[in-house]
């Protein structure tokens, strides 16, 4: 009896170690978390589905290792929840480490972007000082709230400083007036701006400069190796620039230069 039981507890230990040393290649979904209101990163397309530069990488990464890509736009506030609960396996979406080195394990930078100040043309704002005493806004928890948070004295100067949730919302205030200025990552800044025609003006001066990286729950070291194995793969073979061309990000992208 004795020598039975030792072999079912060895038996389910092999079983044990077996599903361990699967780790990510028995893994059929792929999880990406995304703001949803981030062009061109992640965002809702003209034929109504969820697309972008961000999104297209994770789908080709999962298409090489055969993974299903779930899209599972987020609160960008809420991203931390959602990572530490399970209901993602990932934050992918111009998701910028500086100041977040310790709080997630992280892939290798693929991007190299900028913090900037978008006004309207006829706001009679061309730089930081004429913010003094104006209302501005900013997408709550994002980089840009962070870049304003560590320059004290420009953000003191502001009448009124306005967290939004996404910056759809944001930009249609600033378009309205009823906003004068919005702080923004620099990739979304032209790609709204070119969405929506004349009428905006990016400020000279950079609040911050940072780069992004995929975001995984801190000590997730598999799953990261694997995604950015894969994308380094995606380099190499000309597809990262591809979509880094697409989607005119092409002087932004840090990989493969």
């Amino acid at each position: 009896m004795k020598n039975r039981k030792n072999r079912i507890l060895l038996l389910a230990a092999a079983v044990m170690t077996a599903s361990l040393l699967a780790g990510c290649s028995g893994r059929d979904t792929f999880t990406v978390g995304f703001d949803a209101g981030f062009p061109p990163y992640g965002y809702i397309g003209e034929d109504g589905s969820y697309t972008g530069f961000d999104l297209e990488l994770a789908a080709e990464v999962c298409e090489r290792n055969g993974w299903e890509l779930v899209k599972q736009p987020i609160d960008w506030d809420s991203k931390d929840m959602e990572l530490s609960s399970g209901n993602i396996d990932c934050i992918w979406n111009g998701f910028t480490i500086n100041g977040r080195e310790a709080d997630y394990t992280w892939s290798v930078p693929y991007v190299d972007s900028s913090q900037v100040i978008v006004v309207r043309d006829d706001a009679g704002i061309a730089s930081y000082a004429e913010l003094a005493g104006r209302s501005v806004g900013v997408q709550s928890d994002s980089s840009a709230l962070a870049a304003l948070e560590d320059n004290a004295e420009l953000m003191g100067s502001f009448g009124e400083l306005i967290q939004y949730p996404d910056y759809n919302t944001a930009f249609m205030d600033l378009e309205g007036g009823a906003i004068e200025a919005l702080a923004i990552d620099i990739g979304v800044a032209e790609r709204q701006i070119t969405d929506r025609g004349t009428g905006f003006t990016m400020l000279d001066e950079i609040l911050a400069s940072e780069q992004y990286g995929i975001g995984f729950l801190l000590g997730e070291t598999e799953l990261k190796d694997q995604v950015e194995s894969t994308l380094l793969e995606m380099v190499e073979d000309g597809t990262f620039m591809e979509l880094a061309v697409k989607y005119e990000l092409e002087d932004e992208v840090c990989l493969g230069k």
